[in-house]
């Protein structure tokens, strides 16, 4: 049985196959999901699983280099914005790498969805609860 933190054979599979800068998207209940995207719906019911914890999970197994998120969640959702800047600064000190963080229109962050390896579907409903991982490397 895998010992890992991360259980959800899905998840689990395509980070098994990115290479450097590949992209896969944790996205929260509302975001359209392309058709040529693989879409990993985690999504229960409202709120579960939250955004935060899928976040937490998965980049426990996957090497971060760079994020993405759509300018809006700075005045839109200051609460979870913070949150993630918080949680990638503790990010980066385990990494012991950087990681840079871009911000796009949302329009431009939606466009891009089709360059992704997947998108993670939580069941988070509040606004703009999406961000883009970058595949890093471990050396």
């Amino acid at each position: 049985m895998k010992k890992g933190v991360l259980l959800n054979s899905p998840i689990s599979s395509v980070i098994s196959r990115l290479g450097h800068t590949d992209k896969i998207t944790i996205a929260d209940a509302g975001l359209p999901i392309p058709s040529s995207v693989e879409r990993i719906d985690l999504a229960l019911t409202q709120g579960i699983p939250d955004f935060m914890s899928v976040l937490q999970t998965v980049t426990h197994e996957m090497q971060i280099e760079a994020v993405m998120l759509a300018e809006e969640i700075k005045t839109i959702n200051p609460s979870l914005f913070n949150e993630i800047l918080s949680y990638l600064n503790l990010l980066e000190q385990e990494q012991k790498k950087p990681i840079q963080i871009m911000y796009v229109s949302h329009e431009a962050f939606k466009k891009q969805l089709t360059e992704n390896k997947a998108v993670i579907r939580t069941g988070e409903c509040t606004p703009y609860a999406n961000i883009v991982l970058f595949s890093g490397v471990t050396f």
